[in-house]
């Protein structure tokens, strides 16, 4: 890892390790249920809605198993452990994160069936082959440098026949200003990439693509939506983030909501299986 890298990664333990202390708290699952019109202890741009649509392509059940990648807080593999009866493993290279994603599972009665590990993603994983039927990355495989080593990692622990499916937030759809492209990837490494780029990694790894759907209006939404619940609460953000946290959070939503909008920076959803 290079200097660079390594200082984007400080960054980005100081900037998560900072959101998640503050995570469970009512302020900010406040934000959450204005933003999202459901809390479901998420922490990107996924509503309860979307995840109900994304479960439809996962075939998930009782017996099942599912990977959660960068699971942060863990609200979102709990609620599919929960929805579907599959029993869920999700990891994340922050701890804080994980703590809460442990507790959470305890308070909902799933402990048994949702676990929680820190874990560094961008490494090989400490799975063996075919231990899963499914695995999800949701708005994270931005922060993998190395994508095509990553998915091939994710196809090597799926199951024949077992589904894989991420979003990818930032994929260029347009053009962006140097200074858009600071603010937008200002929490830690982030890798932009062409449309087109992660159809062709998918095949490279042997996985069959199934869905291939742009879902950027509801992160330019969901952006918007924070931005505003935020600025209705300033002065207790302020007090806990701190004036340049704070204000640099809400010029970052304020970019990606534009950027969304505008079509230039979008959001897809890709679904793929492994054949063989």
């Amino acid at each position: 890892m290079d200097s660079t890298t390594k200082s984007k990664a400080v960054e980005a333990s100081i900037y998560y390790d900072a959101n998640y202390g503050s995570f469970d708290t009512e302020l900010y699952s406040e934000i959450r249920r204005e933003a999202f019109g459901e809390d479901i202890g998420q922490n990107s741009w996924l509503t309860a809605d979307e995840q109900d649509r994304f479960l439809s392509w996962l075939e998930l059940s009782p017996g099942k198993v599912l990977l959660d990648v960068a699971c942060g807080a863990g609200g979102p593999a709990v609620r599919i452990a929960a929805k579907t009866g599959c029993s869920v493993v999700g990891i994340d290279v922050h701890e804080q994160a994980v703590s809460t994603a442990c507790s959470l599972a305890i308070q909902r009665g799933l402990g048994r069936r949702a676990e929680f590990r820190v874990v560094d993603a961008a490494q090989q994983l400490p799975f063996s082959e075919n231990s899963f039927d499914a695995i999800t990355c949701i708005d994270a495989v931005n922060h993998f440098s190395d994508r095509p080593r990553v998915i091939a990692e994710w196809a090597r622990l799926l199951n024949v026949g077992g589904r894989l499916l991420f979003t990818d937030p930032i994929t260029l759809t347009g053009p962006l200003t140097n200074s858009e492209v600071a603010v937008r990837s200002s929490a830690g490494v982030y890798l932009f990439v062409p449309h087109g780029y992660d159809e062709r990694v998918i095949s490279q790894c042997g996985l069959q693509l199934l869905v291939s759907e742009d879902v950027t209006a509801n992160m330019a939404k969901v952006a918007e939506a924070r931005r505003a619940a935020r600025a209705s609460r300033t002065a207790a953000l302020r007090d806990i983030e701190g004036d340049q946290a704070y204000d640099g959070q809400q010029e970052f939503l304020d970019v990606a909501a534009r950027v969304a909008r505008e079509g230039r920076l979008s959001r897809f959803v890709y679904v793929s299986k492994k054949v063989s």
